[in-house]
């Protein structure tokens, strides 16, 4: 049981449109980034509304360049092991030094109080460009305002990587084109060289095609449940597309609790000493909207089935 609740805790990333494009795009600036010398590098910026899947695209493919590097390049010593991809995220209200000091984290480069701004930014771009960095991922993007002083200085920061670390910069924000991190003359420097790869909702229909419910069954193909039927969940698209305003993100979430909760709930069957239940986990009412139960009544004490408990789950 602690191993198919770690899988749907854990689970896996179901390839996705903006994924596909995400992935293409990076290889390309990547190779197109190994030999240049001058000016900034060409980027990338994974924009989109919360939860569409914007940070699982960016690891995604951060760990499919680290896997396609180390297979090409692999290291000679475990001592000195490439380092090709970087995660970075923005704190919030950063200042130019607080960002330099995220960038300093990831490999590990020691940061005091004491040491000014410049110190910190010279250690980062010696050791990213002496490790291998090649793609660098920075993450909550939309957090940086270039109309203040403090978001000026951070934006300008950034400008000055790109320039001096050897690497493709790919950032992700919510909503960025609409935030003011594209306005003024810094925005306009930042939108002449970036791609924008957007991660929006999946619509309930598109011409012919059905994109949620063909998401819904890849989510649904990678479940790991022994008394689940194929095929139940996409019979349900539309509930399931007004439930989660079709964003990757909330559908995943949704369904990972009710396995989770479903695992627990027939292993509380078997083993009545186990002391979680699944009304201690599923505290809200059934949502009114939901379509009726397509599967007959169980008896009391055994398990509901799968779609049953992701109907009694929480409401996002």
């Amino acid at each position: 049981m602690e191993e198919r609740l770690a899988y749907h805790s854990s689970f896996v990333t179901v390839r996705t449109p903006a994924i596909d494009t995400l992935t293409t795009g990076v290889r390309t600036l990547v190779i197109l980034g190994c030999h240049q010398q001058a000016t900034a590098r060409p980027s990338l910026i994974v924009t989109g509304p919360a939860a569409a899947g914007k940070t699982t695209a960016l690891l995604h493919v951060g760990h499919a360049c680290h896997l396609a590097h180390t297979q090409q390049h692999p290291p000679a010593t475990t001592t000195h092991a490439p380092v090709p991809v970087a995660y970075v995220l923005v704190p919030p209200g950063a200042t130019a030094k607080a960002l330099a000091a995220e960038f300093a984290r990831y490999p590990g480069i020691p940061v005091t109080a004491r040491m000014p701004q410049a110190q910190i930014t010279d250690a980062v771009c010696h050791t990213y460009n002496k490790v291998g960095v090649r793609l660098v991922l920075i993450d909550e993007i939309h957090r940086l305002n270039p109309r203040t002083t403090t978001g000026a200085e951070t934006t300008d920061l950034l400008k000055d990587l790109t320039e001096r670390i050897k690497a493709t910069l790919v950032h992700a924000g919510i909503d960025v084109t609409t935030t003011a991190l594209f306005s003024g003359v810094r925005g306009a420097q930042l939108a002449g060289r970036a791609s924008l790869v957007e991660c929006g909702a999946f619509p309930a229909r598109l011409g012919k095609h059905e994109p949620f419910r063909e998401l819904i069954a890849g989510v649904e193909a990678a479940l790991d449940l022994r008394a689940h039927r194929a095929g139940t969940l996409p019979r349900h698209a539309a509930y399931l597309h007004q439930r989660t305003a079709g964003r990757i993100g909330n559908l995943t979430r949704l369904i990972r609790q009710a396995a989770i909760t479903s695992i627990l709930d027939r292993h509380r069957t078997h083993h009545q000493d186990v002391p979680w239940t699944r009304s201690a986990w599923t505290t809200s009412p059934k949502p009114t909207t939901a379509p009726p139960r397509t599967s007959p009544a169980h008896p009391a004490g055994s398990p509901l089935p799968f779609f049953s408990v992701l109907q009694s789950s929480r409401r996002l």
